[in-house]
């Protein structure tokens, strides 16, 4: 759970959410009683064994999907670091995404799936063919990559040092390992 002077940290930094306090507040009051009308249907919609609202009450609140919703959707942060961030499960965060993201969709706030654009170009050519306007978030990632012509280090040479251990396993007795052989 979110305490409020991170979510006022959160609100507060444009770099975060990519949006003004202002429109979060407004997407709050136009999204907010949507989900929760749902959420009210939902538990009302199944036989129940307890009365509603009895159980466990949310860890996350509706601004705290709604926030973790739109840092997923402009830095693509995995489910495991959300939930690190906001104090809860893995799951809770996938739950709440997948409640939060077809609501802002409705509203027009959507990404299009299966597109993918690598240079600025191809931005561009995608924008005027299907007549629409976007705005470019314009922050440089830095990536780590091998040096030229070096090789990298990581499961690739893991494998090699497996193989290298089944060929000194398939000398058994009847095939004598040669003496001075580097593996």
């Amino acid at each position: 759970m979110v305490g409020t002077v991170i979510r006022a940290v959160i609100v507060g930094n444009r770099r975060i959410t990519g949006l003004s306090d202002g429109v979060i507040a407004e997407l709050m009051a136009e999204v907010g009683p949507l989900w929760h009308e749902r959420h009210q249907a939902r538990l009302v919609s199944r036989p129940r064994k307890r009365a509603v609202g009895a159980g466990a009450k949310y860890r996350l609140v509706f601004v705290d999907r709604l926030l973790a919703t739109l840092i997923h959707l402009r830095h693509g942060v995995t489910h495991d670091l959300l939930a690190c961030w906001f104090g809860v499960d893995r799951s809770t965060i996938t739950r709440a995404i997948g409640e939060v993201r077809p609501l802002l969709a409705e509203r027009g706030c959507t990404i299009s799936p299966g597109v993918r654009l690598r240079t600025l170009a191809e931005v561009i050519d995608h924008l005027g063919a299907s007549g629409q306007t976007g705005i470019i978030d314009g922050t440089e990632i830095q990536v780590r990559r091998p040096a030229a012509g070096r090789r990298p280090q990581g499961p690739g040479r893991l494998h090699l040092r497996e193989e290298q251990a089944e060929r000194r396993q398939d000398h058994g007795p009847d095939r004598p390992e040669r003496a001075g052989a580097v593996l």
